[in-house]
């Protein structure tokens, strides 16, 4: 670990600021360290109803991980088989006790509130937005309805450039509170961010238009709908029922306002539980956290042509998938279900095999195919290993890892 945030106080250029917090080395720190530098809502958990997780084996130490890990700037990888914690190894100072963000993994977590919100007809997926929030209805907005914000497919005008010095993505992460605001401008919030979507980019239900806006809008309409503020929304629908075994945490804007595009914060481990759960058909433990017929709606609907014809197709490697309410679908007989988030951070769930696999990283660079595909072709290798295998004639169970 280097010397970020190192010494009493720590030396300017070892410091990390609202400035720098997503740049290396900074965010090696940072990015387990979230809430000590943009303000966040809490996620409770319930102490008293924790998932306990046993301890399985499943020798994968041929595979490579942790040169792919170091190859990636990996912070943690746990893997859960069968309900068992099977591995768990943590690089650059995390540990299995911090909270890790998640940045578009975020957007999956809201995808499965959303079911139960279905499931209680809070609202209705053909739902117009301005249903909701009809102080949206002069803008881009107008006309779109719950499903195209969940599948990603809205016209509205927003170029996802995550290197972009100015430009729409920049005043969006001003209004998230995610950047220093300059004196000379308004800083601004979430919901003032999205009146100013004035611009349709083709129709709403055509192809797949990655807006992350989109999230934090759908989120002001679940609370709209529910009578609930987002953070105790995914704490109620999904975090205490889970059995979550620590409280996870969301960035915030100035006026309280949820970054459910990518401001989410919780422990590898509780991330790896919400994989396991989706694979067992929504359940932990035999009760229902997320309804069986949302989660099959994920894996098995969802319009390939809408992605071919869409932002991240050739991004992807051209691959056969499709998004459904904020997850991908690596479509086949065997079925991959993954969230994705920037620099870095993915959520793997096989329905198949009962496998889960939460994995952190705190790249430099936002998008790196490379890496990308690195994590890819060895969660892939993960998948290929049988129950309770073993790489070579070793009696080491896999328990903690630190490196």
């Amino acid at each position: 670990m280097s010397d970020i945030m190192q010494g009493f106080p720590p030396s300017e250029q070892n410091r990390v600021s609202l400035a720098n917090w997503r740049k290396a080395p900074y965010c090696h720190w940072a990015f387990h360290h979230v809430r000590e530098i943009v303000p966040t809502a809490e996620i409770p958990n319930n102490p008293k109803d924790v998932w306990e997780l046993e301890v399985g084996v499943m020798d994968i130490s041929c595979l490579g991980l942790e040169k792919i890990m170091a190859d990636t700037d990996s912070d943690a990888v746990v893997i859960l088989h069968d309900n068992k914690l099977v591995h768990e190894t943590y690089r650059n100072g995390m540990t299995a006790n911090d909270p890790h963000i998640l940045m578009s993994v975020s957007k999956s977590m809201l995808g499965l509130v959303a079911g139960t919100l279905v499931e209680r007809g809070e609202l209705a997926i053909d739902n117009l937005i301005t249903k909701f929030v009809p102080e949206l209805s002069d803008i881009a907005y107008a006309g779109a309805t719950v499903r195209d914000l969940l599948d990603m497919r809205a016209g509205i005008l927003f170029d996802e450039d995550y290197l972009a010095t100015e430009g729409p993505i920049v005043d969006y992460r001003y209004a998230a509170n995610w950047n220093p605001v300059p004196k000379n401008r308004e800083p601004g919030d979430l919901r003032s961010f999205m009146s100013s979507l004035k611009t349709a980019d083709g129709a709403h239900g055509d192809r797949f238009h990655y807006v992350s806006p989109n999230t934090d809008l759908l989120a002001w309409v679940f609370e709209r709908a529910s009578g609930v503020r987002y953070a105790d929304l995914v704490s109620e629908r999904l975090w205490k029922p889970l059995g979550a075994e620590a409280p996870g945490y969301i960035t915030v804007d100035r006026i309280g306002g949820s970054r459910a595009a990518g401001g989410k914060c919780l422990l590898a481990r509780d991330l790896a539980r919400v994989g396991m759960m989706m694979a067992n058909n929504g359940q932990r433990n035999g009760t229902q956290v997320i309804p069986r017929n949302w989660l099959e709606d994920i894996f098995y609907n969802g319009d390939p042509e809408a992605w071919r014809d869409g932002d991240f197709y050739e991004i992807m490697g051209s691959r056969d998938i499709h998004y459904r309410s904020k997850w991908y679908v690596k479509r086949g007989i065997e079925p991959l279900i993954f969230g994705v988030g920037i620099h870095g951070q993915f959520l793997f769930v096989d329905p198949i095999k009962k496998m889960s696999i939460a994995w952190f990283s705190s790249q430099d660079i936002p998008l790196d195919g490379s890496r990308f595909e690195a994590t890819l072709k060895m969660v892939e290798e993960i998948r290929a290993l049988k129950k309770n295998a073993f790489c070579f004639n070793s009696f080491m169970p896999f328990h903690l890892r630190h490196v």
